[in-house]
């Protein structure tokens, strides 16, 4: 009896511990789920106020951006707009070493685009109101199947300047490498830029960084389609070119020195 008593007590006391066990696995349960919640909450929270930093970030970005664009573009613009000159005032100036013609799209192998034939037609003008003796025809020849330089020493020749005094830029890549390779190469000091006038500043402004006393008489003798969108690139270009003159690197080429007081014939290839 007293064992049986026992046996039943026994029992009883493992019922009670299972059913501990269960309550306490049941409360544990209801406090994980408790917490995932909590968690899964805190996310749901938080994730808005992340978006939000973010959205926050890109706005003050985009905003210090445009700021600098800006500020650079109206930067080199005033820098350059005080030697932008019309071609009678430059005919008025003194000891000019060259009148630099900046190359541009050529079409069909040798005709001159609008844009380039503006130039020379700027430069040619400019030669013969006694500017300049001589004149720097800088553009891209760095292909075979692509030649702008000889083309515009071409319409310079036909239009009754000498060979020699006709100088070319096999080289002049970009705006910033023609100032360098003009300074270097052909050790130009004072010079005459021709270019569109969207273009003129940046090309005053690089030639004037890199030491260069440099004069600007603008092209523009028409409309010119897809005008817009060069107005667009250029905005970035001068950035582009704000920075480079300040770092000042080497240009693609400059080899041997070919002075701008000599024979331009030496230019030829």
């Amino acid at each position: 009896m007293k064992d049986s008593k026992n046996s039943n007590n026994k029992l009883n006391d493992d019922i009670a511990t299972v059913q501990n066990q269960e309550v306490d696995e049941l409360d544990n349960g209801e406090r994980e789920r408790k917490l995932e919640n909590s968690t899964s909450n805190d996310l749901k929270k938080k994730r808005p106020n992340i978006l939000l930093k973010v959205i926050i970030v890109i706005v003050v970005i985009g905003v210090l951006g445009i700021i600098a664009l800006t500020g650079i573009n109206l930067y080199v613009t005033d820098y350059a707009k005080k030697t932008i000159i019309t071609e009678n005032d430059a005919a008025k100036l003194k000891d000019i070493d060259c009148i630099i013609v900046l190359g541009c799209a050529v079409k069909d192998g040798d005709r001159p685009s609008d844009m380039l034939e503006d130039r020379l037609k700027r430069g040619i003008a400019l030669y013969k109101n006694g500017t300049a003796p001589k004149i720097l025809m800088s553009g891209d020849h760095g292909r075979k199947s692509y030649d702008e330089v000889n083309t515009m020493k071409r319409v310079a020749i036909e239009n009754g300047i000498p060979s020699s005094d006709v100088f070319m830029d096999h080289a002049g890549f970009s705006t910033y490498e023609t100032m360098y390779r003009a300074r270097d190469v052909f050790e130009a000091k004072k010079v005459v830029i021709v270019t569109q006038k969207y273009h003129l500043y940046r090309s005053v402004y690089c030639a004037k960084k890199l030491g260069m006393e440099a004069y600007g008489v603008d092209s523009d003798y028409r409309r010119y389609y897809g005008q817009s969108y060069r107005d667009t690139r250029e905005v970035l270009a001068r950035v582009k070119d704000f920075i480079t003159t300040i770092y000042k690197p080497e240009p693609t080429y400059l080899g041997e020195v070919i002075s701008i007081k000599g024979d331009g014939n030496k230019t030829n290839d």
